[in-house]
């Protein structure tokens, strides 16, 4: 509810007068507006703040352990035990999800829970000179990371890591003692959601031309405005009436800024890699038909030993 006017003795005498109401409104509207005219100052100012400014960071210490060229592999806990490496996603945003703030972390919850050490793969945005990197290098850096870690682990997959996790399991069982997936598109031909209506009535070329804009690299910027485009209304006009409308709320504040600290700040990745995703992946569906081929073997999920 609006706050309502205070009101003086002074303004009492002269609302008792009619020639002076006019005065008064004026003065009364005059004071709305300047505190109309702060919150629109307050609300630009927030504006400015989430979509350039804010930059996500990991909620929970940690170590780095190794610096490979496609990610950072960062150490939480204590060694002792069966390690847990969790791969992160790798579809355009950072590994910030899986440890995103206190209270809200698969990391923090696996660390009080009985996990002694928790890996995680902290990809790296991709420069120039990565843009002809394959899935294959990637593949090949889990399995340093994994055998750096002692040469077996729980794996537990999210989103997009989770079919890297898929394929290093089924390439190496040995290096897998266990394997949660979650989010993860293993069979991209099930179910009939946008994106798979996406990849299989686009053609590849659009992709190509995507690739070809940002120099050879699948541009962070490119993929967030798809996903935006997706629910247009949510993200084009509702969030920033919503924020309008919570401006001097600073527990959604806080909230909002972390949530798009790392939804505003996607990372770039390889071009030949996400061409190779898109085509073998989710337009042919290589990995669930048994028919792709991972650092020279082809890969079937059923040499996959594990409990998953």
């Amino acid at each position: 509810m609006p706050k309502k006017p205070s009101t003086k003795s002074s303004d009492l005498s002269l609302m008792s007068v009619p020639a002076f109401w006019p005065m008064a409104m004026a003065t009364t509207m005059l004071e709305e507006g300047t505190e109309l005219y702060a919150k629109n100052i307050k609300f630009a100012e927030e504006e400015i703040k989430i979509h350039d400014e804010l930059r996500p960071s990991l909620a929970t210490p940690n170590q780095v352990r190794l610096d490979l060229r496609t990610m950072v592999l960062r150490d939480y806990g204590k060694p002792g035990g069966l390690p847990t490496l969790v791969d992160a996603p790798h579809a355009g945003h950072t590994a910030i999800i899986a440890d995103y703030h206190k209270g809200q972390s698969l990391v923090e919850t696996l660390l009080a829970n009985g996990i002694g050490q928790v890996a995680l793969t902290d990809w790296k945005s991709a420069t120039d000179d990565m843009k002809d990197l394959e899935i294959d290098n990637y593949l090949a850096d889990v399995v340093v990371a994994i055998d750096d870690l002692g040469g077996r682990v729980n794996f537990v997959g999210l989103c997009q890591g989770g079919w890297v996790a898929a394929m290093i399991a089924a390439r190496f069982p040995d290096k897998a003692n266990s394997l949660v997936l979650a989010g993860a598109p293993i069979d991209t031909d099930a179910g009939d959601g946008p994106i798979k209506r996406m990849a299989h009535k686009t053609p590849i070329s659009f992709y190509e031309e995507l690739v070809a804009l940002g120099g050879g690299l699948m541009k962070g910027k490119y993929m967030l405005q798809g996903w935006k485009n997706m629910h247009p209304e949510q993200h084009y006009i509702q969030e920033h009436i919503d924020l309008y409308e919570h401006i001097d709320d600073p527990a959604y504040l806080e909230k909002e800024e972390t949530f798009e600290s790392w939804y505003e700040n996607p990372i770039d990745l390889p071009g030949r890699w996400y061409l190779q995703a898109i085509t073998q992946l989710f337009k042919e569906n290589r990995l669930a038909k048994g028919k792709f081929v991972g650092l020279g073997r082809r890969l079937d999920l059923r040499a996959i030993t594990c409990p998953c």
